[in-house]
């Protein structure tokens, strides 16, 4: 048997293991997810806003099973996958302006940003990006904020950002990481997924000023969601597609390239397009709190 076994930056020793097998014999009845729920009690597993770890409880004591170190009962029922089973949302199909909106960035009069996230204009958010954004709506995984920008009270632009990617090797060494810091502090990044000024709208500076606005409360959004902050933005530019001008005038800054592989690469292999990765700092120190 390991000394250790680590799974997703959670290590356990034998002893735990052996609290784990423990915790199955005295509960006979429960299933793989009551059992998960009361480990996540017992220890204290949880996430920064105070709720259970219950989905990551729940791999890492089907990874300890398939490893022969615990016996887990027998799975009582498959659960249907909630995003397999997604409906795409429907296009919103009405122009908010009846014309093409094109005037100088002062002429637009002030903007107010809203963010929708769990509120009852998510289903505008998500209808608007489906029909115009390139890559169409995909519900993001795991915590995630959505933006909607309004100028004279019709929507002009929105944005998405969710958790970051888990390997980038160029902004690992910009950081300065180690691994273990990476996953112990990957959840205070934040990812732009999406970015679209709506097709009518045709505003210069908009997008650049929108960047801008954005950085300055998405910290205090994310924490009133999540109950943690966000010290560092990232985003990709695929260079075949864009210029990527609005983020190199709003001071993001390049820190290289993807390697082409995806997250869950095994080949080593490239097997898509070569994108830039450009991040921005929320605050000065910002290696310092993401290393300490």
């Amino acid at each position: 048997m390991p000394a250790e076994f680590t799974y997703r930056g959670k290590t356990v020793n034998q002893e735990e293991i052996a609290f784990i097998r423990e915790l199955i014999a005295c509960n006979p009845g429960l299933s793989r997810r009551r059992l998960s729920a009361k480990l996540c009690a017992e220890w204290n597993w949880v996430q920064a806003n105070g709720h259970p770890r219950d989905m990551v409880c729940r791999g890492f004591m089907l990874e300890l099973h398939r490893a022969g170190l615990i016996e887990l009962p027998a799975r009582r029922f498959v659960p249907l996958n909630p995003l397999g089973q997604r409906v795409k949302p429907e296009p919103e199909l009405n122009l908010i302006w009846e014309k093409s909106r094109e005037c100088a960035f002062s002429e637009l009069g002030p903007i107010e940003i809203g963010q929708v996230r769990r509120t009852p204009e998510e289903k505008l958010f998500n209808r608007l990006m489906q029909a115009h954004h390139y890559l169409g709506y995909t519900q993001p995984v795991g915590e995630h904020l959505k933006y909607v920008y309004y100028a004279q009270g019709q929507p002009v632009a929105l944005m998405a950002w969710s958790s970051s990617p888990r390997h980038l090797g160029a902004r690992d060494r910009f950081i300065g990481w180690s691994a273990e810091k990476r996953r112990a502090k990957i959840h205070l990044l934040a990812y732009n997924t999406r970015f679209l000024i709506l097709p009518w709208i045709h505003v210069p500076h908009l997008a650049s000023h929108l960047l801008a606005r954005t950085a300055r409360i998405i910290s205090v959004d994310w924490e009133n969601l999540y109950h943690h902050p966000i010290h560092l933005l990232e985003t990709f530019i695929d260079p075949e597609r864009f210029k990527g001008t609005c983020y190199r005038a709003a001071n993001w800054i390049l820190v290289g390239m993807t390697t082409g592989r995806g997250k869950d690469d095994q080949t080593n292999r490239a097997n898509r397009s070569l994108k830039e990765l450009l991040v921005y700092p929320l605050c000065r120190d910002f290696q310092k709190k993401l290393c300490a």
